[in-house]
């Protein structure tokens, strides 16, 4: 599979780019310095007919037309907004991304960010670290997940899998999607601000979109309150940061968990000192177990297309992307 010249924007797994390395023509773009890279795309685009990017950078359209003759593109992630679909159907170029290997990773960090953030688990490792329990006696006091009510934004593979272990906990379930889902016990609500006037935690699990970009609010923030609890395991942008950081530091949100942001790897530093905020760098699918897999679909999804077989996890013709990108799961 030599003749398949494989464009890798970003850095990804070792064994991914191990692997494509080993099948396929490699450039690696990521290597080039940011001045250097449109001198090293006009050298070697001729030979570039595939893309692998992930959710740090992928296809965009200037990426799209820079390579005259792309035929496909590889997401290594389920998020896809950093992949041009308009320009990618008007080329006609595939689009391929790596659902339901990451469902269970993302969905079990939902629901351990939401207990750390209630619990302090964050902080009270921290007090403990420091001889504090020795010096200050017991942690203060904390509040349960168990039974509480637990909204989710976007019911697709994701917040489904949120929701499934959320029960496990005895927590009522309500959710915000697109549309009502069947063959669902869940409360539905037709707005997020909905939503939020009637959970104790929202945890968001959408796309990002032009139409879900800052869906998270101040109005949202608002409605869900100082004993209300934000986690996000979507995308950073769907929260509009500044009015999240201005609402915690105000004690008009009660907590939060937070896997993404909306300047990644910027963080605000004002989050740094809150003890009713947990801070992860983006790690949802950061298992040994699923980077394995995420990889392993990739590569098949490109060996597929050199084959001419059917693609494994196409965006287009799916039943996610079949018409338009919806704007919730």
């Amino acid at each position: 599979m030599a003749s398949l010249g494989v464009l890798l924007v970003v850095s990804v797994d070792s064994y991914l780019e191990a692997e494509l390395d080993r099948r396929f023509n490699l450039f690696r773009l990521w290597e080039s310095p940011p001045s250097r890279r449109r001198e090293f795309l006009q050298t070697n685009a001729p030979w570039i007919r595939a893309v692998v990017g992930s959710p740090n950078g992928c296809a965009d359209a200037e990426l799209i037309d820079q390579l005259p003759n792309l035929e496909i593109v590889a997401n290594f992630g389920v998020g896809i907004d950093k992949v041009d679909l308009p320009r990618c159907r008007e080329r006609g170029i595939r689009v391929v991304y790596t659902p339901d290997v990451v469902t269970d990773d993302t969905a079990d960090l939902g629901i351990g960010l939401a207990i750390a953030a209630l619990r302090r688990i964050c902080d009270a490792d921290r007090y403990t670290r420091a001889g504090s329990w020795k010096d200050k006696g017991d942690y203060k006091l904390t509040s349960k997940f168990s039974g509480k009510a637990v909204g989710i934004l976007g019911l697709g593979r994701i917040g489904l899998a949120v929701a499934k272990r959320a029960q496990g906990f005895g927590c009522p379930i309500c959710y915000c999607s697109r549309s009502e889902k069947p063959n669902t016990n869940y409360k539905y609500y037709p707005s997020v601000l909905d939503l939020a006037y009637n959970c104790h935690v929202l945890v968001v699990a959408c796309p990002l979109t032009d139409e879900t970009h800052h869906i998270i609010n101040r109005e949202v923030i608002e409605a869900l309150g100082p004993k209300g609890v934000l986690v996000n395991i979507g995308r950073g942008s769907l929260v509009d940061e500044k009015e999240l950081v201005s609402a915690l530091l105000d004690g008009r949100l009660g907590a939060a968990g937070l896997d993404v942001f909306e300047h990644e790897p910027h963080v605000p530093e004002q989050l740094f000192g809150l003890e009713n905020v947990v801070l992860v760098p983006h790690i949802g699918t950061d298992t040994v177990e699923t980077t394995k897999a995420m990889s392993d679909l990739i590569l098949d999804n490109l060996a597929a297309y050199m084959l001419n077989k059917p693609l494994l996890t196409p965006v287009f013709g799916s039943a996610l992307f079949s018409t338009r990108i919806c704007a919730l799961f």
